[in-house]
């Protein structure tokens, strides 16, 4: 569905974003410290995710009311953008695979349950949005609801963690939303590219 400039619909869903994105970048800040300091290729795979969040979120504020064609082009810019957490956790699991200490199993769950709650508010605010302005929307839904997935998974894995003591499925997971995060990209990209074609003259 298209939101006009100016119509109720694209005012909405300026402040939904504006608020995701500001959510987005406030927890990135505290998973990223809480990664770092226990070590947990999962947390850090999931802090950068947060960022990319935020930066997906900011670009859409830009594009809104714009053409379908230009729309069409961030989005699929924004597929691009969600390749870079995967990427940034197959590094960060490479370092720890020569080195696997498990991290705090305490700080890892509480991390991840913060970060449910913030991914599921986030969705919950983006659903009703996620039809509208093509795959723009879409990205941040996708991407928010893939998040929520990935959260549940570190918070099962701190406890997991605290009776295996092995580094072992930190570095899973965090492999797994690298995976998940390949998958949106591909998805965001086929329906911008579909979008861009629809809208050419």
């Amino acid at each position: 569905m298209e939101a006009q400039p100016g119509s109720t619909v694209t005012t909405g869903l300026r402040r939904v974003v504006r608020l995701v994105a500001i959510l987005n970048l406030g927890y990135f800040g505290v998973e990223f410290a809480v990664a770092l300091a226990i070590r947990s290729v999962s947390l850090f795979a999931d802090s950068i995710d947060f960022l990319e969040d935020a930066s997906v979120n900011l670009l859409i504020l830009v594009a809104l009311g714009r053409g379908a064609r230009r729309r069409a082009r961030v989005g699929i810019a924004l597929a691009g953008i969600l390749l870079v957490p995967g990427l940034a956790t197959l590094w960060t699991a490479w370092r720890q695979f020569a080195v696997p200490v498990p991290p705090a199993p305490i700080p890892l769950s509480l991390a991840g349950a913060g970060a449910l709650a913030v991914n599921l508010s986030c969705a919950i605010m983006l659903a009703g949005y996620r039809r509208h302005s093509g795959s723009l929307t879409r990205a941040a839904f996708l991407s928010a609801r893939n998040d929520a997935l990935s959260n549940v998974a570190i918070v099962a894995t701190g406890f997991v963690t605290a009776y295996t003591r092995s580094a072992w499925p930190d570095l899973i997971v965090g492999v797994g939303i690298a995976l998940m995060n390949a998958d949106a990209a591909k998805e965001i990209y086929r329906a911008a590219l579909a979008e861009h074609r629809a809208a050419a003259p």
